[in-house]
């Protein structure tokens, strides 16, 4: 009889639904390969359970807060179960966009220019009284506001103009205690998959292009069917989609993740590819990119979720 994995899904974030939908996915390709799988939401008894189950490894289903900031995967350390994904560093450092791009600028990688402002900076400093200096240090409107720690663009809102800047402040900061402004960059939005192999080695899978229809990849761009077309490959030249790839395997090797993560990225009106941020636990469910990254590199969604779990499983015992 094969592993036991524990498939760990669902918790409190605010991508709940969106993790739970990912982790029925990742226990269905288990179950269909022949691996005992324990599927656990995590409630307040998930380590009594991990505790008296003893789960060979643990598939890291979980989105957003507590399951992609090292959270959960510096608890699954101390109970000493090995489990898939970047470990609590990587996990941490992606997981905050604003620490993330000042590693990519201090490693010489192109991302757009931002600034970040924290809720206790408007609260203990006045920094509400600088907001007029922001086009000048970003380069001029538009520009993208989003919460530095979130994920499936929740709080993302495209501005044209200083009057409309504090009310999307005052919303990504909802959803945290920091916000980026990013300056917007027109061109084609990727996401590039990178999946490790247990040799030490990686594949990155076909960058995907995303068209949202309304001009914005937000939430509802992104879950809401018929809002986004995609292509995959992505429309690029042959030089341009080179660099791409280059690109995504050296920032997963620059944030020291591991197994899988997705790099997403812009082409600017120069070709050159600009990094916006990496998510290391991409969505597994039926309309999520990484899967669609795999169909056109001709792997089953049981290819990718056995590849991540045998990984897992190598550094365990």
């Amino acid at each position: 009889m094969r592993e036991k994995i524990a498939v760990l899904m669902g918790g409190r974030s605010l991508e709940r639904e969106i993790s739970l939908a990912s982790g029925k996915r990742v226990c269905d390709a288990l179950a269909e390969r022949g691996y005992r799988v324990l599927a656990l939401d995590v409630t307040p008894d998930l380590v009594q359970t991990l505790r008296t189950e003893r789960p060979d490894a643990c598939y890291i289903a979980l989105h957003g807060k507590y399951g992609e900031d090292g959270t959960i995967q510096e608890l699954l350390e101390f109970l000493g179960i090995s489990y898939t994904g970047p470990g609590v560093t990587a996990s941490a450092l992606a997981w905050d966009k604003s620490v993330a791009k000042r590693i990519f600028v201090e490693a010489g990688i192109p991302t757009p220019a931002w600034i970040t402002l924290t809720a206790d900076a408007f609260k203990e400093t006045g920094a509400a009284t600088a907001l007029d200096l922001v086009p000048e240090a970003v380069g001029g409107f538009p520009v993208v506001v989003k919460p530095s720690k979130q994920g499936s663009a929740l709080g993302l809102a495209r501005i044209e103009s200083d009057a409309d800047l504090p009310e999307a402040l005052l919303s990504a900061l909802s959803f945290g205690e920091a916000a980026l402004v990013e300056k917007w960059i027109e061109g084609p939005e990727l996401a590039v998959s990178v999946l490790d192999d247990t040799d030490g080695g990686s594949v990155v899978l076909p960058p995907v292009e995303i068209v949202a229809k309304s001009g914005l990849f937000d939430f509802s761009a992104m879950y809401t069917a018929g809002e986004t077309d995609y292509y995959v490959p992505a429309r690029l030249p042959d030089e341009v989609a080179a660099e791409v790839v280059s690109l995504a395997r050296q920032v997963h090797d620059l944030l020291g993740c591991r197994d899988v993560s997705r790099v997403d990225m812009v082409v600017d009106a120069d070709g050159t590819p600009n990094v916006l941020e990496v998510n290391t636990s991409p969505g597994m469910t039926e309309i999520s990119l990484l899967p669609m990254a795999a169909r056109a590199a001709d792997m089953t969604f049981q290819d990718v979720v056995e590849r991540i779990v045998r990984a897992a499983l190598a550094r365990s015992g």
